[in-house]
């Protein structure tokens, strides 16, 4: 396959990461929505130009599959072989276990580890290319980047690497409103009763 013919999806992507890290790896609508309008002419969103891309880059990829796939034979098997293909262009050191930095954040010295695509980008281009597919006319109950194996794909990328760089990804709990303090006071005795 001609890797020249594709896109460097972790630089590309390095500015709109932020967009999905929660970790789900469900669409982004949130972002979707912000195109703006003026003066009677439409520029897309940061986010809406990054999905297009994201989403000729795939449908490059599936003409050239061998043999080619057309996108409805497309499945979340085809997904994961495309997110391992995209692995060659990952700027992300990942340390193998016997890798002397293993779970060191900020290695003091180079090592031969392999570059990988990190897993925030990954977790926020499939959920563009969700996203897309069903904008492009896919069924939600036949999109292959809403697979089982894809979430579960995702979520193993996603503990290896916090494993071998040190970086654990918990889940970030929900903040609860402070409750005042006047309010939480038992409550005094009841008033005499005038008779």
């Amino acid at each position: 396959m001609d890797s020249s013919s594709f896109p460097d999806v972790e630089s590309s992507n390095s500015e709109t990461s932020s967009i999905n890290t929660s970790g789900g790896g469900g669409c982004n609508t949130a972002s979707s929505s912000a195109g703006a309008s003026s003066a009677g002419t439409t520029t897309l969103s940061r986010y809406e130009n990054q999905k297009r891309r994201d989403w000729n880059t795939f449908g490059q990829y599936l003409k050239n599959h061998r043999p080619p796939l057309s996108l409805s034979r497309c499945s979340g098997a085809h997904v994961l072989e495309f997110l391992r293909y995209l692995d060659q262009f990952g700027k992300t050191k990942v340390h193998t276990p016997v890798c002397p930095f293993y779970g060191h954040p900020n290695p003091p010295a180079p090592c031969p580890c392999p570059l990988r695509q990190a897993w925030g980008s990954l977790d926020a281009l499939i959920g563009r290319l969700r996203a897309a597919y069903e904008e492009n006319g896919g069924k939600p109950e036949t999109n292959p980047f809403g697979a089982r194996a894809v979430r579960l794909y995702l979520r193993d990328v996603r503990d290896l690497q916090s494993k071998a760089r040190g970086i654990s990804y918990e889940k970030k709990k929900r903040k609860r409103p402070a409750q005042p303090s006047s309010a939480v006071s038992p409550p005094g005795p009841p008033p005499p009763c005038e008779g």
